[in-house]
């Protein structure tokens, strides 16, 4: 059906054409066609991140966002950038603590080229990461972490509450910039090393979404990265699934910042887990919105100057939801939480309304719709999918899901994970 008839229908056609193939030396592809765009996004996540790392030598995956950007044995350091934006393209990366994400959109004529460019450096990094190479990119990363986490007010507050919900040998409880100290020590071996382990076709999604058609889309894949050896997948880190929190947990924290703010956290089911769904209508319910019921009982009555609630989707054992308040001017954190608490725990013990529930989806389905008319943010999704939930077509089966779960759904998945006496309860104080 043409996109603007789909776009005047009363029933909204949420689905995109998708196909999939993996090829040879086993990089997972999969291709968007869609012929009302005249770009191609170029997608690849790489299967690794911070929770894949050693104890002692974190910021590997991180520091490898940058080094993936210092050249190969056909690009000079910075080329690869400066070539795509030449072509009108733009290109960037994230890392996170499950997967690194690469990413750029070209004209279609200049998809052969984006792909070269990303096999090139697959297949040759190493040839141009030597001592100064490291040296110049750690800086750079260390910079980071002192501009993002330990210069700027509220900065050390997510660091510090993943290491005080999880276990000090847990994976993700260290964040992915790492530690100086990590940084610091690490080797051109050890470097060398991660490399080695993670780098590889068998260890990759790669996506495309725009003016592609998926059997040009896998040949250009064959052509530009069939002659790389395919490496070994990073096995999925057997994390186990740690209980519920028990006995409210506390952690004050004071610095030179603005407010006090107050930080409930829980520990929830992983991204793909059949809870994740309505706990995410329920967050949305909670606190998506100037009419939600945090904001009526938080904000509007002057207890807290801002209220929001968000799961990080984290994908191995466990994911963790946080709700968090910035107190306002003359009310105590203690005030700030005790309302909180007793607003979330009337939901748990009430459930949502019906319009309350018919809002959150409608909310869910126009941001998720927004979000998939950029191919960028797309091809992005497709590859989540598939990395999450085996499947690249998830993006097709998402709303669907969505929209048969019911006010009892949601009520029963929050009653489950996000009960008030299973909170850590972090409170950042601003210092006197």
């Amino acid at each position: 059906m043409p996109r603007e008839d789909r776009v005047c229908s009363t029933v909204v056609d949420h689905t995109y054409p998708l196909r999939t193939t993996v090829t040879s030396n086993g990089i997972r592809v999969a291709v968007n066609p869609d012929p009302w765009v005249s770009g191609v996004s170029v997608n690849l996540w790489y299967l690794v991140g911070s929770v894949h790392e050693a104890a002692g030598k974190t910021g590997f995956a991180h520091l490898f966002e940058h080094l993936m950007f210092s050249g190969s044995a056909n690009v000079s350091s910075g080329e690869h950038l400066g070539v795509v934006q030449s072509m009108g393209g733009n290109a960037n990366a994230t890392t996170s603590f499950d997967r690194t994400n690469y990413f750029e959109t070209v004209p279609a004529g200049g998809l052969d080229l984006a792909l070269w460019l990303e096999a090139e450096r697959l297949s040759s990094l190493l040839d141009s990461v030597d001592q100064v190479n490291l040296d110049t990119q750690r800086d750079v990363v260390k910079e980071e972490k002192r501009q993002r986490y330990d210069n700027v007010p509220y900065g050390d507050a997510f660091p510090r509450l993943m290491s005080f919900l999880f276990p000090g040998t847990h994976p993700y409880a260290h964040m992915p910039i790492g530690s100086m100290e990590d940084l610091d020590s690490a080797t051109l071996e050890d470097v060398h090393g991660f490399f080695h382990s993670h780098y590889s076709p068998s260890n990759l999604i790669l996506t495309l979404s725009g003016a592609v058609e998926p059997e040009d889309g896998f040949a250009l894949v064959d052509r530009y990265f069939g002659h790389i050896a395919p490496g070994r997948p990073t096995p999925r880190p057997d994390l186990g699934v740690l209980a519920p929190l028990t006995g409210l947990p506390r952690l004050d924290v004071s610095g030179d910042v603005p407010q006090d703010v107050v930080y409930c956290s829980w520990l929830v089911p992983p991204i793909a887990d059949d809870a994740n769904d309505p706990l995410g209508l329920g967050l949305s319910i909670l606190a998506g919105s100037m009419t939600s019921r945090l904001h009526t009982d938080l904000v509007r009555t002057s207890v807290a100057d801002s209220v929001e609630a968000f799961d990080l989707g984290l994908e191995h054992g466990n994911s963790v939801i946080m709700a968090t308040a910035a107190c306002a001017e003359g009310v105590t954190p203690e005030q700030v939480e005790e309302t909180l608490m007793r607003s979330w725990d009337r939901f748990l013990q009430e459930g949502p309304t019906d319009d309350e529930v018919s809002r959150a989806i409608r909310s869910e389905e126009r941001d998720f719709l927004a979000d998939l008319s950029s191919i960028e943010h797309r091809s992005d999704h497709i590859s989540a999918s598939w990395s999450y939930f085996g499947d690249a077509n998830e993006i097709n089966k998402h709303m669907d899901t969505i929209k048969a779960l019911s006010a009892d759904d949601i009520r029963a998945a929050c009653a489950t994970w996000l009960r008030p006496d299973n909170a850590a309860i972090m409170t950042y104080r601003r210092s006197l």
